[in-house]
């Protein structure tokens, strides 16, 4: 089996070029499961943003906007095959990258892998419409790429986030420039090299590594940047939004939440502690759509909470490549937000029943499945993303008082509930304020369910087909058909005469 240290890239990907930054510093990206340093890496600024746009600008205006909608598709499905024959390999660079095991890493090029196949379905199926005039008039719609896509990924799900916008940006016809996380960039980097062997014209995907407030900024600000979509945090985001506000370009935004998940008296508790269990210390709490917020009907908070404790306790932490249920956090920084909240929620008055940092390890970034009891829906803990394994635990009495406390969160990502009653279940997804609702299982769905959020969780939605409507715009063509019709015009009276135009 391979090292997935030999196939570590440490340049800028620039037209089909690796490159250095022009400045020559570096950054490091560290292994969270051991501390130690994997790799220097490029520490792009706007200057190198510029080269990729510029690159890009070429590649969109040059051969790749040249291929047919057929051939975009034959592509996309090439780089899918591609990946997949890599399957093993990238999975084990992304584990070293971000500590997750490599179990579900392997899931998450897989995931990679069907997103590309399903937009390279999709490629030669973007189809306009025809608009009834009447019998002398066709009136058509065109849609169209965007141009230049940048693309600001996240460390949660490094080669993931970037497959998610990526896929369909390329079926609709765009190019892209990519700013991987700070924390993870290997695997967009390996990424790059797919791009090379299949022959992709130079510019189509290009990687620019670095910060966020020097690279991913300078992306945002771009004048030659035609959209950009964002995964992050609500601050960051406002940032993204304010600087394409500059240049009037479209976003995507996923910028988190504090997701409920809602248990029944009705429903099978077995089933549902394994799905809050996953909810919750999947990705060690680290997806934006994590099951933060337990609320469980009053009457059965007490064997309920004892079956999630049970499943929190079984959890076996390790480092990623010695597949374990659980790996650490992606990095230091990281690690003491997430202890930290855990200390402010201490001192709010809720009470942790588990978890906290874990014990035996010397090193890395490690926290334990936590619960906390006791919490209220106004404090901090219940309030604000943790993005870590730490389940806050509110109880009700009534499905309003449910609905009602599920939606006092300033997000609105996902939610999830458990209950053997149809009607409860609907008339919870008709009131709950989120853009993705799950009913007795967490974390369903597939490449055709779109995902994003209501209220600060986002703005847009990814996967399925509306994806592509991020990366495509409309264009309307009216053609005067019929010239050989008689004119209703009997002089300059009439054909001055007000129209009526619609809006």
């Amino acid at each position: 089996m391979s090292d997935p240290a030999s196939e570590i890239h440490t340049m800028l990907f620039i037209a089909n070029e690796w490159r250095p930054s022009h400045t020559g510093q570096t950054f490091e990206t560290v292994d969270p499961s051991t501390e130690e340093v994997i790799a220097s890496i490029p520490r792009g600024d706007a200057e190198d943003v510029d080269d990729a746009v510029s690159a890009a600008r070429e590649a969109f205006n040059g051969p790749w906007r040249r291929l047919t909608p057929e051939d975009r598709a034959r592509f996309l499905y090439q780089v899918a095959r591609s990946l997949e024959s890599r399957l093993e390999e990238f999975a084990r660079l992304e584990t070293l990258d971000t500590g997750k095991p490599l179990q579900h890493s392997r899931n998450e090029i897989l995931n990679c892998v069907r997103y590309f196949d399903y937009y390279a379905g999709a490629a030669d199926k973007i189809h306009g419409e025809t608009i009834p005039l009447g019998p002398n008039y066709l009136d058509y719609t065109v849609r169209e790429p965007l141009g230049v896509t940048a693309h600001i990924v996240p460390w949660n799900v490094p080669l993931g986030m970037v497959c998610r916008s990526l896929a369909p940006a390329l079926a609709a016809g765009n190019t892209a420039v990519v700013k991987p996380a700070e924390q993870t960039p290997l695997t967009a980097l390996r990424f790059a090299k797919l791009f090379l062997e299949l022959d992709a014209p130079p510019g189509v995907y290009n990687v620019v590594t670095g910060f966020g407030e020097e690279a991913g900024r300078a992306l945002s600000e771009h004048p030659g940047i035609d959209s950009i979509t964002f995964t992050g945090s609500v601050e960051t985001g406002r940032a993204v939004l304010r600087a394409a506000a500059e240049h009037v370009k479209p976003v995507v935004l996923e910028l988190g939440g504090k997701s409920p998940q809602v248990v029944f008296a009705d429903c099978d508790l077995d089933l549902a502690a394994d799905e809050v269990a996953k909810g919750i210390y999947s990705n060690s709490g680290q997806y934006c759509d994590a099951g933060s917020r337990l609320l469980i009907d009053g009457s059965i908070k007490r064997p309920f909470l004892e079956r999630v404790i049970e499943r929190a306790r079984a959890i076996k932490l390790g480092a990623g490549m010695d597949e374990p249920d659980m790996g650490p956090l992606v990095s230091e920084e990281h690690f003491e937000r997430v202890l930290g909240y855990i200390e402010v929620g201490k001192k709010e008055g809720a009470r942790m029943l588990i978890g906290g940092r874990a014990e035996g390890f010397e090193r890395g970034y490690f926290v334990a499945p936590t619960v906390f009891d006791e919490v209220e829906s106004n404090m901090c803990i219940a309030q604000e993303e943790i993005f870590g394994p730490v389940l806050a635990t509110l109880s009700f009495g009534t499905e309003d008082e449910a609905i009602e406390i599920a939606n006092n969160s300033s997000y609105g990502l996902a939610a999830g509930i458990f209950t053997r009653d149809i009607d409860r279940a609907l008339r919870f997804a008709s009131e709950i304020q989120a853009g993705y609702l799950m009913i007795n299982e967490y974390f369903s769905g597939g490449m055709g369910s779109p995902f994003g959020g209501y209220k600060q969780s986002g703005i847009g939605r990814e996967r399925g087909l509306i994806a592509l409507d991020n990366y495509t715009q409309i264009k309307n063509v009216v053609v005067k058909v019929g010239q050989n019709s008689p004119r209703r015009s009997a002089g300059i009276q009439d054909a001055l005469a007000p129209i009526t135009k619609p809006g």
